[in-house]
């Protein structure tokens, strides 16, 4: 087995995609049944990891199971034939190992962290070391041999020692170590991850609140910076009549409040660069106050993203060629 290497999630938001898979759950969860090509997950072995949980999901949780990364879509084929298989296996297992399943089009942070280009993929991560896996479906006994290794892999880093799964307690408790806290505002990811379940059950001012705490606390974060802009952005895209505010923005190419609907409406459906682009644009056509309100949405959508984002670096930079 290859050599565990470092892993951080970072990368691209898209709302777009986020805001599909959250209807694609709701719809499933009025059916009572799983998302199409999903069986349902067994808690605590079986598991669907997401951007916003990835880090208590996966990464901490990682400290005291190995984690097998299932990389999917709903449309790839041989994922439907490999996921079964996987999900047998982390049954047998009885929590010694947890099984991640990630749906690729809704999660593009992970997606984007992990460089997949092909699925389906599979990954695991041990004691928050990311560990290669395999490409494509796989034949059961080749799959049980490299989880064998796998595990032989995790006891020697010490990981894994104790039986049965981590339930969601046990999960959120290691997410609560002075360790996984160091440098996180008061409450720790306690208040990311009432932040997140309350942007995951649609309650935009719950959320809000979370992650205000989180800046009040610790001015500046992020994580937090991130989430309430993200927060903004929803709210002001649902308030919009999404037709009207594109005919508004085509008639009126100098207005910067209806370029900014536009662009904010682009972002939303995760077109980043075109949201982006279109506010340059404008700040590129305008002059005065309208040139100054098209600059100041631009560096709040900036916001919405992690500081060393590739596409936010260039349309800084292209900002920054127009300004000066």
């Amino acid at each position: 087995m290859n050599q565990p290497r470092d892993f951080s999630l970072q990368g691209a938001i898209d709302l777009g995609a986020r805001q599909a898979a959250a209807q694609r759950r709701q719809r499933a969860a009025e059916q009572g049944q799983a998302e199409p090509g999903q069986p349902g997950a067994q808690p605590g072995v079986i598991i669907d990891a997401t951007d916003e949980t990835f880090n208590t999901d996966v990464v901490v949780r990682s400290r005291t199971v190995p984690v097998v990364l299932d990389l999917w879509a709903e449309w790839c084929g041989p994922c439907k034939q490999l996921t079964p298989i996987l999900e047998k296996l982390a049954t047998e297992s009885a929590g010694a190992f947890v099984l991640a399943r990630v749906d690729v089009d809704a999660n593009p942070q992970i997606s984007a962290a992990l460089q997949v280009q092909s699925i389906p993929m599979v990954f695991a991560v041990i004691d928050e070391q990311l560990v290669p896996g395999f490409l494509g479906a796989q034949p059961e006994a080749q799959i049980r041999e490299w989880i064998a290794q796998l595990l032989q892999a995790a006891e020697q880093l010490g990981v894994g020692s104790r039986s049965g799964a981590p339930d969601a307690e046990q999960g959120d408790d290691a997410g609560q170590s002075d360790d996984a806290s160091a440098g996180r505002p008061g409450g720790g990811s306690d208040i990311y991850t009432e932040a997140q379940e309350a942007m995951e059950r649609g309650d935009l001012d719950a959320a809000a609140a979370a992650f205000e705490k989180a800046l009040a606390t610790s001015p500046g974060d992020p994580v937090a910076t991130m989430g309430l802009g993200q927060v903004g952005l929803i709210r002001r895209v649902e308030s919009y009549d999404q037709a009207a505010a594109r005919r508004d923005a085509d008639a009126r190419p100098d207005d910067a409040d209806a370029q900014a609907r536009a662009a904010d409406i682009d972002l939303a459906l995760g077109r980043i660069d075109a949201s982006f682009d279109r506010l340059l644009d404008t700040i590129r056509r305008t002059s005065g106050d309208e040139r100054d309100k098209a600059r100041k949405h631009l560096i709040s959508l900036f916001e919405i993203f992690p500081p060393k984002d590739q596409r936010v670096n260039r349309a800084r930079a292209a900002l920054s060629s127009l300004l000066f």
